[in-house]
């Protein structure tokens, strides 16, 4: 499907008005911060939210819930606040691959993130750069690691500067950085600028991507991902990633 710039431009604005208002919440793993009002409750259950997001969405969400559980619907207060033993109790926890060791491990270096570095707006603020907020998501995973932790939990948190289209955290940055009036993300991070957001790439956004001619690339890495933003950048260079909710509801409800 060819469209000329000023067509693709249109039709993916009609998509992104269809999908980009509170119906979409019910649906989206973004339910999960939508449930709290403190800025840091926020940004901390849609951080473990999306750190889940892959698999069927109703396991996403019903996992999302149980660790909201877990954390007595108080994850900021579990973080700065618990005990070590409180941390036995989120030792059942597992979605796929990650598990309860893994949940307390991200228990321990979000506290340790709020404690020593200001919280995740200020990581991920530092090493912001003019076009791009890859770098600082490459920063965060070291940050998140610098204290003592397993091994085997560093691969929950992916890697921009080894080739990672890094598509869980791109998601979390949209729902935290983006302001969009129809009350879907959240746009309580006003340090970042929403230009440099990049899109969540996953099979459903990839393939349509590339039938509308935005992307070549075939496989879903980071030079996809470049490549997908300097398209989408031309077609709105201030809010970018807009066209998350037209790529992804034209894949996953249109079948397009």
């Amino acid at each position: 499907m060819k469209l000329k710039k000023a067509e693709l431009k249109a039709f993916l604005n009609e998509k992104v008005e269809l999908y980009n208002r509170p119906d979409f919440i019910k649906s989206d793993p973004i339910q999960i911060p939508h449930q709290f009002t403190l800025k840091e409750d926020i940004e901390i259950a849609g951080f473990l939210a999306a750190t889940i997001a892959w698999g069927n969405r109703k396991s996403i969400i019903n996992n999302a819930n149980k660790m909201m559980n877990l954390l007595d619907h108080a994850p900021y207060q579990f973080i700065t606040q618990h005990q070590d033993s409180d941390l036995e109790r989120l030792e059942t926890f597992v979605h796929r691959t990650f598990n309860g060791l893994d949940f307390i491990q991200f228990i321990k270096s979000l506290q340790h993130i709020y404690a020593q570095h200001q919280g995740l707006e200020a990581v991920f603020k530092a090493h912001v750069e003019k076009d791009s907020i890859q770098r600082s998501i490459h920063e965060f995973k070291n940050c998140f690691f610098e204290i003592p932790h397993l091994k085997r939990t560093q691969k929950h948190i992916s890697d921009p500067l080894k080739n990672s289209a890094a598509k869980r955290i791109n998601m979390f940055l949209r729902w935290m950085v983006r302001a969009d009036n129809t009350g879907v993300d959240f746009g309580i991070w006003t340090s970042i600028s929403p230009a440099v957001l990049s899109c969540p790439l996953d099979v459903h956004s990839g393939n349509v991507a590339r039938k509308l001619g935005l992307l070549k690339r075939k496989q879903n890495d980071g030079k996809a991902l470049a490549e997908l933003d300097k398209a989408l950048r031309k077609l709105d260079p201030t809010d970018p990633v807009k066209y998350d909710f037209a790529l992804f509801g034209l894949g996953v409800f249109e079948n397009f």
